[in-house]
C-alpha cells in the first residue's frame, strides 16, 4: 500500500481542488491519502463525494500552533489532526479563530506591501482564493502574477519570510491546547515536520516530550523537508516515546515542487491511526 497522510487543496493553500487532488493521488498510484488543509475541514464533504473508487481518504487538518519556550520567543509548529469530529464545539470555535487570524495577518502583509508600491491588492487576493483559507501562498502567487518575483519559492525567500519587514505574526494555538482539542474531538494528533530546520527555528526533544504528556500520538518523520539525519533522530525519538510514525509529501500542487506520494506511511502505522481515531472514519470502499 502507498499512503500519503499530508496534502493541501484549494480549500487552504494548495492549487488542486479537493476533487483534483484525489484524482492526482489515484493517478500517482496511492491507496490512501489524507486531506489536511490548514485550520479547516471545508474540503471534507467534497472529498467524500468525489473520492475515486479504490482510494481511501483520511479526513484531517493541519492546525497552526506555537510552542512557548521558557526563555525564548515562541516557535511556530504545526499539528496534524486525523479522524476527529468536525462538529466538536470547542474545536469548531478555535478553527474559526485561527482562520480569522490568517485573514487579518494576510491583510496586514498585503497592505504593507502595497504601501511600499508593490502591485498587490487584498480584495483581489481574497477573490482569487475562491473561498479558501487565505494564507501567504496566495499572496506569493499574486506577487508572481504581478511580475514582482519569479516563483512562489522566490516570494517566500524574500518578501514573505519571517525576517522580512513585511512579515506579520498571528496568534496561533498553544500546541498543547491544540493536542487537547484534537483528542477531545476523538482525533489523532501528529506533530508535523518537527525537525524541518530549513524552515527556521525548531523545537527540542523536551518540547516533544511535553507534547506527548499533553496527548500527542505521533510524529511525522519522513517529510521532504527533513534531512536524513533529522529523520533518523525523529524515528529514534518516536521509538523511545512509543509514538506512531508517519510519512507524507505535504503536497501543495504547483505551489511546491514536491510530488504527491513523495514520502509514505507504513501500513501498520496507518492502521494504528485508524484504530486510535474515534471522531470519524476514513472514506473508503
Amino acid at each position: 500500500m502507498r499512503i500519503d497522510l499530508h496534502t493541501h487543496s484549494t480549500v487552504s493553500d494548495g492549487t488542486d481542488s479537493p476533487a483534483e487532488l484525489l484524482a492526482t493521488a489515484r493517478a500517482a498510484g496511492l491507496d490512501v491519502v489524507a486531506l489536511t488543509d490548514h485550520d479547516t475541514t471545508a474540503g471534507w464533504s467534497v472529498a467524500e463525494e468525489t473520492r475515486p473508487p479504490g482510494l481511501t481518504v483520511v479526513p484531517g487538518m493541519e492546525l497552526s500552533c506555537r510552542w512557548f519556550p521558557a526563555d525564548q520567543p515562541p516557535i511556530s509548529v504545526h499539528l496534524l489532526g486525523y479522524l476527529f469530529d468536525p462538529l466538536h464545539p470547542a474545536f469548531v470555535a478555535e478553527r474559526a479563530r485561527l482562520r480569522d487570524e490568517r485573514l487579518a495577518r494576510g491583510q496586514r502583509i498585503v497592505e504593507a506591501l502595497a504601501a511600499d508600491g508593490y502591485p498587490v491588492q487584498w480584495a483581489e487576493i481574497v477573490e482569487r482564493s475562491a473561498g479558501g483559507v487565505v494564507g501567504r501562498p496566495h499572496i506569493a502567487r499574486a506577487l508572481v502574477a504581478a511580475g514582482v518575483v519569479d516563483s512562489v519559492d522566490h516570494a517566500f525567500a524574500t518578501l514573505l519570510n519571517h525576517r522580512s519587514p513585511y512579515y506579520a505574526r498571528k496568534a496561533d494555538t498553544d500546541v498543547r491546547e491544540g493536542i487537547a482539542l484534537v483528542r477531545a474531538a476523538g482525533g489523532v494528533p501528529v506533530f508535523a515536520h518537527g525537525l524541518a530546520t530549513k524552515r527556521g527555528r525548531v523545537v527540542g526533544d523536551d518540547a516533544v516530550v511535553a507534547m506527548v504528556e499533553a496527548g500527542l500520538l505521533g510524529l511525522e518523520v519522513d517529510h521532504p523537508d527533513h534531512a536524513e539525519d533529522e529523520r533518523a533522530h525523529l524515528r529514534a525519538l518516536a521509538a523511545d516515546l512509543h509514538l506512531i510514525v508517519t510519512g507524507s509529501s505535504d503536497y501543495h500542487g504547483t505551489n511546491k515542487t514536491t510530488p504527491i506520494g513523495a514520502c509514505a506511511t507504513d501500513p501498520e502505522q496507518f492502521e494504528a491511526i485508524v484504530a486510535a481515531g474515534t471522531g470519524c472514519a476514513p472514506y473508503r470502499d
